[in-house]
């Protein structure tokens, strides 16, 4: 098995073309696939939200020579490299390294639907319709008290770094995993009569947009919102191929 493969296995579960299109429709950047090749027969896999030191040495100790991580290793071109940074650290080391990153996001099963799904929600209207998959969704939940879904928002998503405002019963919620809380996503959030908002990476003027119309937020951090979901993937990926281990940073969670 070659690096080719993984990327095959992965593309099976959340396929590459979903970012293309997600890019292409609606305006967005990407860099998924196979990022560093070191054309090698593979010997074991590891799951990684990031690529990062800590993730580099996990790998290694495990005998593994290729991380498939959701966060692309390189976003943009770069124009130059440290001795310290992550991906000449894989390189030296001999590991190749596969990004899912939009792709991953959008697929059915995905990111975005994990959290979603976590939340306790299940039929949804999409944001971001794609071909197949798709990104942002309002969504109905059994009726309970912001406090009580805050708490099942904490244990399910195994984080205590909750940011929380707003005093209304939840029973309507819009979630976007990653740093999803944007301007659109406040509009489309209110436009769909959500009285909860479910992201992360929230800044200043757009929770006080979302205070304004009296829509609760519930911010996790960046990483407690897509691990839900990266899990799930990296345990359908298990089933593909043999032997896959997964690293959480847990200081992030």
């Amino acid at each position: 098995m070659r690096s080719k493969n993984v990327y095959e296995a992965v593309d099976a579960l959340a396929p590459f073309r979903l970012s293309k299109e997600y890019c292409e429709r609606y305006g967005f950047h990407d860099n998924s696939g196979i990022l560093v090749d070191q054309g090698e027969e593979v010997t074991g896999v590891l799951c990684a939200l990031d690529l990062s030191a800590r993730a580099v040495e996990a790998a290694k100790a495990a005998g593994a020579n290729v991380i498939v991580t959701h966060h692309p290793a390189i976003f943009y071109p770069v124009s130059s490299l440290k001795a310290e940074d992550p991906v000449l650290m894989a390189a030296r080391a001999g590991i190749s390294v596969i990004s899912a990153h939009l792709n991953l996001d959008a697929a059915p099963g995905g990111i975005d639907e994990s959290l979603m799904q976590g939340l306790g929600g299940s039929a949804c209207t999409v944001m971001h319709p794609l071909t197949g998959g798709g990104y942002g969704r309002v969504y109905e939940v059994p009726q309970q008290t912001l406090a009580a879904f805050v708490a099942q928002t904490k244990a399910r998503f195994q984080t205590q770094r909750v940011v929380v405002y707003g005093d209304r019963p939840v029973r309507k919620v819009a979630s976007f995993c990653g740093a999803g809380l944007d301007e659109s996503t406040v509009c489309f959030a209110a436009e769909h009569g959500a009285d909860t908002f479910v992201s992360a990476d929230g800044k200043h003027h757009l929770v006080a947009a979302l205070i304004e119309r009296g829509i609760n937020l519930v911010l996790l951090t960046h990483y407690a919102s897509e691990q839900y979901g990266f899990l799930r993937f990296a345990e359908a990926l298990k089933q593909k191929i043999k032997g896959v281990r997964v690293f959480t940073d847990e200081r992030l969670m």
